[in-house]
């Protein structure tokens, strides 16, 4: 059996303090609203009680699907190293980025160039968000990274799966299938429509179920809304769930529910997949984490 615990959106604090030219941008936008709401949400000792709850479970490999920082400022980004260094090695974690830390233009190259040990694919460099999406393997289970961060507007948190990306993934697919590998695609936007407001939504959630409903998966990941959701896609062979967990900082007593972390025990019977999902978290202002639900997968 393979343990694969899954955070999100971690809204490292605190935030450094910007410059003034870096605040000449898309940044002024997220620092005001990092001052006047996000701040009191993501700060205080959730993120490191979460943490250490979830290293006391030992799962085998840990997944971030995006939003370790909030502005995309570059010490966020050496911030964000040592917070992943200080939860393992990258061969016991894998991350993809979200629509924060690819906050302004050169951002995402950015986090790529301080974050590519968590991210990169078996013996595949990433070099740019052209080399998406990217293949663990880790012991049965294919781990495959997909990207829908880009820069985008003020006021705009879409994310991108273009045409290049839903062929590259389905080769993945493809391969990592006649290898009898359990299939796990990350993503940071929710590729089901109507689950996020429309100026948060994945722009191409359509190319992205077609490459699902084609080749199948076992199991897609994702962040961004905040929201602890269960939806599925209908693949060659049944519904593929589609899972969210609620950011991995979130205080209790918001508009979004408090941290939560997921494992899933993965393990193979008489030819066919199972997977048990454990959602642990918070769930009054204690602050304890406790175990909130059990569910059977697949």
């Amino acid at each position: 059996m393979f343990r694969l615990a899954h955070i999100s959106d971690v809204h490292l604090s605190p935030l450094p303090k910007p410059s003034f030219s870096e605040l000449a941008s898309k940044r002024m936008i997220g620092f005001l609203n990092w001052q006047r709401a996000r701040r009191k949400a993501h700060s205080g000792n959730t993120l490191p009680s979460l943490i250490a709850d979830l290293k006391d479970k030992l799962p085998d490999h840990l997944v971030i699907t995006g939003d370790l920082v909030n502005i995309a400022l570059d010490q966020e980004f050496k911030d964000a190293s040592l917070f992943l260094q200080s939860l393992g090695t990258p061969s016991d974690i894998s991350i993809i980025c979200g629509n924060h830390d690819a906050y302004v233009p050169g951002a995402l190259a950015r986090a790529i160039e301080f974050w590519q040990p968590w991210m990169a694919g078996d013996d595949q460099p990433l070099g740019s968000t052209n080399d998406y999406p990217v293949m663990r393997r880790l012991e049965d289970v294919a781990l495959i990274s997909c990207n829908s961060a880009e820069a985008t507007l003020p006021f705009m948190a879409t994310g991108y799966f273009r045409q290049q990306q839903a062929d590259k993934l389905a080769q993945l697919l493809d391969e990592a299938d006649r290898q009898n590998l359990c299939r796990v695609v990350m993503i940071h936007h929710p590729p089901i429509k109507g689950s996020t407001l429309f100026h948060k939504r994945l722009i191409g959630t359509d190319r992205f179920q077609q490459v699902i409903r084609d080749k199948g998966a076992e199991l897609v990941l994702h962040g961004h809304t905040h929201l602890a959701t269960r939806h599925q896609i209908i693949g060659p062979t049944g519904a593929v769930p589609v899972v969210s967990v609620p950011a991995a900082s979130n205080g209790y007593g918001g508009k979004r529910p408090a941290a939560r972390y997921n494992i899933f025990e993965i393990s193979r019977k008489a030819g066919t997949w199972t997977i048990c999902m454990e959602e642990h978290g918070i769930t009054d202002s204690t602050g304890k984490i406790s175990l909130i639900a059990k569910h059977t997968l697949a």
